[in-house]
């Protein structure tokens, strides 16, 4: 009775080992996905920040360019009244 119950254990240990390297490659695979979304994640962040980063530096350069057209605006309307008035004469 020996060989049939070795037979038993034999064939179950194969089970075992089979249903051990099906769930070691899933939980590769699993890992796999994961590694694949955290650096998907990572890039679309990263690209986030990059926009954010580019939109604030536009906005700093559109108020710096309003303020000196209207500094400009301001200071040639005053050349010119003054001109004006120099050519007019008191």
């Amino acid at each position: 009775m020996n060989p049939p119950e070795s037979q038993t254990t034999s064939t179950r240990r194969r089970q075992s080992e089979a249903q051990f390297e099906l769930a070691f490659e899933q939980e590769i695979e699993l890992d796999r996905r994961r590694q694949q979304l955290l650096r998907q994640r990572t890039a679309n962040r990263s690209q986030s920040r990059r926009m954010a980063r580019t939109e604030s530096r536009g906005r700093v350069r559109f108020a710096v360019l309003t303020i000196a057209l209207t500094l400009t605006v301001v200071v040639v309307v005053w050349v010119m009244f003054e001109a004006l008035a120099l050519l007019i004469g008191p």
